[in-house]
């Protein structure tokens, strides 16, 4: 009995020895992983920082992506750190992950408009300042924020923009080139002289200071153009292109709609009015 007992002792004192020896080298891994682990996370998280200022990704994006990245590793170092002191890591792998996808369910709209931020910030799309057309709205952009677009009408609304939509929808940035072609129409009646209505266009296109001219090279960008464009029902139409800075448009369209009305009005053109032509047989 007393060899029994005796050997039950020795028996006790090796496991011990043996668990804390192992326990001891668990720790010392641990504690290596954890200096090491948390320096190579301030290394990804610098160097992903210089990355993002190099390419000139908005602030608030950066931000967001290096604290998303921080969080990430620092999640996967607990787990380690906690796989290598003998614990099982399952359970917690499988409760970040059902809280994961009960988050995702539960803003997967938000989430949508998240991920068209992120794309919206990174592709450039447009920027701050550009006038767009999209969803069925148009404005000028005041702010890209994370999860919606800002835009101020031409009378001063604001519109906010979902990023989901924004994202994946058809889009028209008005102002992204830096020249514009202004296409008017103006309808005369028939048996005017053409080549009179074309020289006098042409010369208040040639007075306007902020139509362009002449062709640049190596843009779309060609002399201004006047041209019969239809017969209709009752005149005839006549065309026009017009070259100018996008930042010019509007004024281009303006002036040449109220001097072509003006100066050809008193010059003696006439602009037509739907007409209709009724004849009656008699029997």
């Amino acid at each position: 009995m007393e060899q029994l007992f005796s050997w039950f002792s020795e028996s006790a004192i090796q496991d011990a020895t043996s668990y804390s020896v192992t326990f001891c080298k668990n720790i010392l891994a641990a504690l290596l992983i954890y200096f090491v682990g948390k320096w190579l996370i301030k290394k990804i998280i610098t160097g992903t920082t210089k990355l993002m200022e190099k390419r000139n990704v908005e602030a608030s994006l950066a931000s967001f992506l290096s604290s998303i990245i921080r969080v990430s590793l620092w999640l996967l170092l607990i787990i380690a750190i906690v796989s290598m002191l003998g614990i099982e890591t399952s359970s917690f792998v499988a409760l970040f992950a059902g809280a994961g996808m009960a988050i995702g369910m539960a803003m997967s709209g938000t989430l949508s408009n998240f991920a068209g931020g992120v794309m919206i910030l990174l592709f450039k799309p447009f920027k701050v300042g550009d006038y767009i057309i999209a969803q069925g709205y148009e404005g000028k952009v005041k702010e890209i924020q994370i999860f919606n677009t800002i835009l101020v009408s031409v009378d001063n609304k604001t519109i906010i923009i979902p990023n989901g939509g924004l994202s994946t929808g058809s889009l028209q940035n008005v102002t992204a080139q830096p020249y514009r072609r202004v296409d008017l129409s103006f309808d005369f009646a028939y048996g005017t002289d053409f080549d009179e209505v074309q020289k006098a266009i042409a010369d208040i296109q040639a007075r306007c200071p902020e139509i362009i001219k002449e062709p640049i090279e190596g843009e779309p960008v060609t002399a201004p153009w006047q041209g019969l464009a239809k017969l209709g029902e009752s005149g005839v139409t006549i065309a026009t292109r017009s070259w100018c800075k996008s930042s010019d448009y509007f004024a281009v369209a303006g002036y040449m709609n109220y001097t072509v009305y003006q100066e050809l009005r008193q010059s003696g053109f006439m602009f037509p009015f739907n007409q209709l032509d009724v004849k009656i047989k008699q029997q």
